[in-house]
C-alpha cells in the first residue's frame, strides 16, 4: 500500500494547492491513503471546522496537528467528534481530542495514526517517548501499519524518536520546521523516517509568512502581523510504501508539487 503524508499546510495558499492537486496525485501516484498536518491551515495558525471539512473534501483522509492545535476554539467539537483527526498524544490527558485514530485506506488496510510534540526548544509537554509507548499499547494488535507525525524542532530529537520506534511503527515523519530534509531512509527494523517532510504553501516567504513583515519585526523589534505569503506555491510531503501484512516500510521518497505541475494533475483528473 502507498501513503502520502503532506507537510504543514499553511493558510489558504497551502489549501489551494492541496485542493487543486489532490485528485490527480491520487491517480498519478496510486495513493491508498492521504494524511496531512493541518495545524497551520487556518490563516497560518490553527484549524477551523470549515477548513477541516474543506481538506476532507479535497481528499485528505486523516489529519494530524501540532503546537497550534488549540489556537482556534471552534475546532474543539471536531476534535471530540471526528474519528480521523488526532491531537498530539503527549498533551495532558484532560486536553480536547483523541490520542490516536484508525482510518481505512482505499485498499482496505486499516492504518493507525498519531502525532507527538517534541520538547527541545518547544513549550513544556509530557514525554513523547512514554506517550508513544502508551499509544502503541492501546492500538489494536491487528493494526500493522502505523504512522507517527513527530512535530518537533530539533533534528536530533526527531532522529532519536525514529530510532526508538524502529520496528514498532511503519513510519516516523517529522513536521514543524517547514523545511524539507534530505535524510529519508528506512531503518533496520523496517521503519521509514524523515526529519521533516516540509511545508505545503508559499515558499517565497519566511516559512510561509510574508518576508517584509518578518524582516521588519526582526530589524526593529517592533511587532507586526505575520501574514501568510502568496508566492511560489508548493505541496511538500513524503510517500511511504508499506507491506500491509507486516507493517514494514518498503520504500520512502520525498515529493514536491509546484504550480507548474497543476495543469498536468488537473488534466489527469479529467481523464
Amino acid at each position: 500500500m502507498r501513503i502520502l503524508f503532506i507537510g504543514d499546510i499553511v493558510g489558504k495558499p497551502g489549501r489551494d494547492i492541496v485542493r487543486r492537486s489532490m485528485a490527480g496525485l491520487v491517480v498519478e501516484q496510486r495513493l491508498d491513503l492521504v494524511i496531512a498536518n493541518a495545524e497551520n491551515a487556518a490563516g497560518g495558525s490553527g484549524l477551523s471546522p470549515s477548513i477541516y471539512r474543506e481538506l476532507v473534501r479535497a481528499g485528505v483522509q486523516a489529519v494530524t496537528l501540532g503546537d497550534h492545535i488549540y489556537r482556534r476554539k471552534e475546532i474543539y467539537p471536531v476534535l471530540e467528534s471526528e474519528s480521523n483527526i488526532v491531537k498530539p498524544a503527549n498533551l495532558p490527558p484532560e486536553s480536547v481530542g483523541r490520542d490516536w485514530a484508525v482510518v481505512e485506506a482505499c485498499d482496505g488496510t486499516r492504518v493507525g495514526i498519531c502525532c507527538l510534540l517534541g520538547r527541545l526548544f518547544m513549550k513544556p509537554v509530557d514525554s513523547p517517548w512514554q506517550a508513544a509507548d502508551r499509544v502503541l499499547a492501546a492500538m489494536p494488535g491487528d493494526i500493522r501499519v502505523r504512522l507517527v507525525d513527530f512535530h518537533a524542532e530539533a533534528t536530533s530529537e526527531m532522529q532519536l524518536l525514529g530510532r526508538y520506534l524502529d520496528g514498532r511503527v511503519t513510519a516516523v515523519l517529522g513536521t514543524h520546521t517547514h523545511v524539507p530534509t534530505a535524510d529519508e531512509c528506512i531503518f533496520p527494523g523496517g521503519t521509514a523516517f524523515q526529519c521533516d517532510v516540509g511545508m505545503t504553501g508559499p515558499f517565497d516567504s519566511i516559512i510561509g509568512r510574508r518576508i517584509d513583515r518578518v524582516m521588519e519585526t526582526t530589524l526593529t523589534g517592533m511587532p507586526t502581523e505575520f501574514e501568510v505569503a502568496s508566492g511560489d506555491l508548493r505541496l511538500c510531503g513524503t510517500i511511504v510504501d508499506a507491506d500491509p501484512k507486516t507493517g514494514r516500510a518498503i520504500a520512502i521518497r520525498r515529493i514536491s508539487i509546484t504550480e507548474s505541475d497543476l495543469p498536468r494533475l488537473e488534466k489527469t483528473t479529467r481523464e
